[in-house]
């Protein structure tokens, strides 16, 4: 999972376009959405997911946690589309993520040992490709951050067509306003700045349960009923001139092969360390006298 990639030397350049170079608080430890978001992308071959590949990013995880590594980050496999597996490490800017770089670098031990991890997760895969994201706040709606309880991800891929981001923004501003009148509704919206065909944008939404999805297509009728039959068509047309391509999908958080802040797994044991959970529960019945 882990790439020490050297197109991360000068990507501060980006800053003043990107227009994320200063964060309003440190989000690097995902309890807000990241005004950066890096993702890799591993395409499995057939047969080498599942706990397969769980031990193979073990290591990954091992090296990052005795480097005491602050890029903590979120491993999600797929539930739809083709077999793969997701990674999000966050920043609070390009710049912080070229200065992580460097020192992963620096460190020789860690850079051999994820060399090796890499070597052997290698093996696994059919393709592999990383991206880079800049968070839209304009266009998000009602997404604080925090991951505690959060068990999948939606995810959204819209490419739109060049020279066609007005229309684009367009139709988000009416998306947005008419979801502000739903319940529940929320969503991160994402730009995308390296790694794909631009313009390219990602909608996450964060949900406890499947059984918000079921909600989020009840919430339709009440989406349709806020927009109007004036409202739809203009958003058929806006999305008709800007939108290439969409495709959506979901994933499910994967504890076992991400590495993740002290405090979270510490808020939400159960999930992020199940055996140690299970194991502090063991030691605490067994020293309980009985009764």
């Amino acid at each position: 999972m882990k790439k020490v990639s050297g197109f991360l030397l000068g990507m501060c350049l980006v800053l003043g376009t990107a227009g994320v170079a200063a964060a309003q608080e440190k989000s690097r430890d995902m309890h807000a959405p990241p005004p950066v978001l890096r993702i890799d992308r591993e395409i499995l071959k057939p047969g080498k997911s599942g706990s397969v590949h769980d031990r193979s990013e073990s290591a990954f995880v091992k090296a990052m946690s005795n480097a005491k590594s602050p890029e903590y980050y979120i491993a999600m496999d797929s539930m739809s589309g083709k077999h793969r597996a997701l990674y999000f490490t966050g920043y609070d800017s390009f710049a912080e993520m070229e200065k992580d770089a460097l020192d992963d670098q620096k460190n020789a031990a860690f850079s051999a040992a994820i060399d090796r991890a890499e070597v052997a997760d290698g093996d696994l895969l059919d393709s592999s490709d990383q991206s880079s994201w800049v968070y839209r706040p304009d266009q998000s709606l009602n997404q604080t951050g925090g991951l505690v309880g959060i068990r999948y991800f939606e995810i959204e891929v819209f490419q739109i067509k060049p020279g066609h981001e007005a229309e684009w923004d367009e139709a988000v501003k009416l998306v947005k306003a008419a979801y502000a009148t739903v319940p529940d509704a929320h969503w991160a919206m994402y730009q995308n700045v390296f790694g794909r065909e631009q313009p390219a944008y990602l909608v996450i939404i964060p949900r406890k349960s499947m059984s918000e999805v079921d909600a989020g297509f009840q919430q339709g009728a009440k989406f349709m009923a806020a927009m109007g039959a004036d409202g739809m068509k203009k958003l058929s047309d806006l999305s008709a001139a800007a939108i290439a391509s969409s495709e959506t999908n979901i994933f499910a958080i994967n504890p076992r092969q991400s590495y993740m802040m002290e405090d979270l797994t510490k808020a939400d044991p159960d999930f992020w360390r199940p055996k140690a959970a299970l194991a502090a529960e063991t030691k605490k019945e067994k020293a309980e006298p009985k009764q």
